[in-house]
Formats: structure tokens, C-alpha cells, sequence
């Protein structure tokens, strides 16, 4: 960029569990603005969580975070021009970057099943995700063999 760097702007916690990371969740679950209705869907979400976990010491807003973690990439391939030939280099992720990853994949994920409402989609990608399983963790394996098969090329890093 030319310009300096944009300040990060401090994220509310969210009023249930007052939690910024909740915050950051439902801005990017939100559609059209609509951040209360967004909210909705998440409480409602780990309200059904709650009463499908099977592990009686967590709470639904840990499962939630467990989850978060289990779809969180380490590394990923970024593309880098080399006399004439592109190479998909592994790199490591920065922090907030690896979190922002892992939310849209489970909100992509969530979206694209089959349940009947988004509330009853999140939960079960939630759960899902906190077991190892489901479509965002397969995403996350597939992003770790890629970087995996392309280990060849990790000496182009920049």
C-alpha cells in the first residue's frame, strides 16, 4: 500500500457473553446489515448445541470455540511468479488471519447444508467441527496437503 496502514478498529463484545471474538463471528455470518437477526441465528445456534452436545462439562460457547479451532489452517499456499512459472509456495499464517479463515469456512459450510434453518445448519457444522469432522475441517486438510504436496518450492518464500 502507499498509504500507512489502517488502524484497527476495537470490536464491542457481544452482550450475551460479552466476547469479541462472538462479535467478530456474527459480523461475518451477518447479511444486508442486518447484525440483530445475525445475533439470532448464533444464540440460537448454540442454544441447539447445547442440547445436542454429548460432553456435559463444556458449554456451548466452548464447544463453538473448540470448533473454531479444529478448522483453523497453520499454513497455505500462496502464489508466487518465478522467471516465467507460477509456484504455489506454503507460508505460514498470521493469527488473525488463521481465525478469519476458520469463520468463513464454517459460515460457508454451515450455509451449504441441508437443514431447515441457519441456526439448525450452524449448530450442526459446530458440532461437527468439534469433533474433526464435517466440510470446513475437510476444507482445512485439503488447505494442509496442498502445502504439504508443494513443500518442494518452500525455498521461493519471500
Amino acid at each position: 500500500m502507499r498509504k500507512r496502514q489502517a488502524k484497527k478498529r476495537p470490536l464491542l463484545p457481544d452482550p450475551k457473553f460479552n466476547d469479541q471474538l462472538v462479535t467478530r463471528f456474527v459480523n461475518n455470518l451477518m447479511w444486508d446489515g442486518k447484525k440483530s437477526t445475525a445475533f439470532a441465528v448464533f444464540y440460537d445456534a448454540l442454544d441447539i448445541v447445547e442440547a445436542k452436545k454429548q460432553d456435559a462439562e463444556k458449554s456451548a460457547l466452548e464447544i463453538w470455540k473448540d470448533a473454531l479451532t479444529n478448522v483453523m489452517p497453520h499454513v497455505e499456499v500462496r502464489s508466487r511468479r518465478v522467471g516465467g512459472a507460477t509456484f504455489q509456495i506454503p507460508m505460514q499464517i498470521r493469527p488473525d488471519r488463521k481465525i478469519s479463515y476458520s469463520m468463513k469456512w464454517m459460515i460457508l459450510y454451515a450455509r451449504r447444508r441441508n437443514e431447515k434453518s441457519m441456526a439448525a445448519k450452524l449448530a450442526s457444522e459446530i458440532l461437527a467441527a468439534a469433533k474433526e469432522e464435517g466440510a470446513a475441517v475437510k476444507k482445512r486438510m485439503d488447505t494442509h496437503k496442498m502445502a504439504d504436496a508443494n513443500k518442494a518450492f518452500s525455498h521461493f518464500r519471500f
